[in-house]
């Protein structure tokens, strides 16, 4: 069994055997630690890019422009929005794989440009046991996944980061606000748009690892021990009761099993079961 070390030393190995790569880069944990070690291994010969879309906050993309030019990185910002791809407004059970391919697509193009061989980004082994379509279309466009490689997972990642001096080394996980929405429903803008601004006040009352998943206009809102107990105060309740509706929510409730990944995909579990 390979120790922590010899992980990132495979690491930085893959990287350098590709000599020059384009990083798929988000500003979650994963990106910013492979970005980090790519810059570190590549030098110049790691190009950031980032895909905006009204699916990806203001926040992390504000984030993600800072690390690069804190770090000295050439950063490249690409437009790519979801709900211009054919189907993806309808949120098929596939939904992930029409964003990664159009995604892949332009990230590709960007390397074509840049002359560069390799697109690189951040799924790790932690990533191999949830239901994630956008896998397959990584796969088909021949991208790599360097942490995967290095059968990295997602706890090593964070103390790999920590080692590295990264501020993202406990940044709560985040996904595209478009996975806040059952399947079946229909994305649109003014969707996502009350889920960012219910996450955002969230976030502004001091919850860390927070999704407010919508069902019609009824907020589900998913949290960690912490911030279940910010949210049993009388006066934080009424906060977030009267933000929620202000944005469009006609209901505000909290699950009670608290925050987990994925928890849109447990419908598929049960239709399945019921086939």
């Amino acid at each position: 069994m390979p120790t922590l070390e010899e992980k990132k030393q495979t690491l930085a190995a893959c990287l350098e055997s590709l000599e020059r790569v384009v990083v798929a880069f988000s500003g979650g944990v994963d990106s910013t630690f492979l970005l980090k070690m790519a810059h570190d291994t590549l030098g110049e010969r790691a190009l950031a890019v980032t895909a905006r879309s009204h699916s990806f906050p203001k926040r992390e993309l504000d984030e993600a422009i800072a690390f690069c030019r804190q770090e000295g990185i050439r950063h490249v910002l690409v437009d790519s929005e979801e709900l211009d791809i054919a189907g993806f407004s309808g949120n098929p059970v596939n939904r992930c794989y029409l964003c990664k391919t159009a995604l892949m697509t332009r990230l590709r193009e960007v390397a074509d440009n840049e002359g560069i061989k390799h697109v690189v980004e951040g799924s790790n082994m932690d990533d191999m046991g949830d239901y994630r379509p956008g896998l397959r279309a990584i796969e088909e466009h021949q991208i790599k996944s360097p942490l995967r490689h290095a059968h990295l997972n997602k706890a090593e990642i964070r103390q790999l980061s920590k080692e590295l001096g990264l501020a993202t080394w406990d940044k709560p996980s985040f996904a595209c606000l478009a996975s806040r929405i059952p399947y079946g429903e229909k994305i649109d803008v003014s969707r996502l748009e009350m889920i960012d601004r219910a996450e955002q006040f969230l976030l502004d009352l001091g919850l860390k690892q927070v999704r407010v998943r919508l069902h019609g206009t009824l907020a589900r809102i998913e949290t960690d021990d912490g911030g279940m107990a910010r949210l049993m105060t009388a006066e934080n309740r009424e906060k977030v009761y009267k933000a929620l509706r202000k944005y469009g929510f006609t209901y505000v409730s909290l699950d009670l099993l608290g925050y987990r990944t994925g928890s849109m995909n447990e419908t598929l579990v049960v239709q399945n079961q019921s086939v």
